[in-house]
């Protein structure tokens, strides 16, 4: 029977958002990844044939979480006003919970080198995006903020508000404040009404 692997995956990937957290995506190197969990670098490049499949995948696993928890809270409620402002609190309830994944995901995928990723990994990101915004477009569409106008104003209510209320502290490595996830629901009701 195989001896299970001393350094999986996962904890390699713990080890790369705690350095994209503190240094952002150029911090994150197959070597600093090895070095920062006290394993040898062969270990890995047996996960990660390169540091774009690492990039792609720190970046994917800590995306996708977000996306099944935003999903999760935008689907809780029927009432399309409550769903919204689930949808604006659990942004910053998900960054107040996990700040590294969230200071992370302030970079965006362009940091992580999305363009030189597999087409499995960007097909990936595709997906979960296109998840997200259909759904934000269903929900859009049933306050009434239909076609594209309606959209961008849901996404400034429902992504960039409550992101914006999050990047500040975040990026200078406070905690957030404690109104924060009620600033970020006031103001995604009141941007749609």
């Amino acid at each position: 029977m195989p001896r299970p692997p001393r350094f999986d995956a996962g904890a390699l990937l713990d080890a790369a958002v705690l350095l994209a957290a503190a240094g952002g995506p150029a911090a994150v190197t197959m070597s600093a990844v090895a070095q920062t969990v006290g394993a040898p670098s062969g270990s890995v490049y047996h996960r990660f044939p390169g540091r774009p499949a690492l990039l792609a995948e720190v970046w994917l696993r800590t995306v996708e979480g977000f996306q099944e928890g935003y999903l999760a809270a935008l689907d809780a409620d029927p009432d399309p006003r409550r769903a919204a402002r689930a949808g604006a609190r659990h942004v910053v309830a998900w960054s107040r919970a996990r700040p590294a994944e969230a200071a992370l995901l302030l970079h965006g995928a362009e940091e992580f080198g999305c363009s030189g990723w597999s087409e499995e990994h960007r097909g990936r990101a595709d997906r979960g995006n296109a998840r997200v915004f259909a759904r934000l477009a269903e929900l859009g569409a049933a306050l009434g903020a239909a076609g594209p106008e309606g959209l961008d104003r849901i996404v400034l209510a429902l992504v960039d508000l409550p992101l914006a209320v999050v990047r500040r502290p975040l990026r200078a490595g406070l905690p957030l404040p404690p109104h924060a996830e009620d600033l970020a629901e006031e103001s995604a009701a009141t941007l749609l009404g």
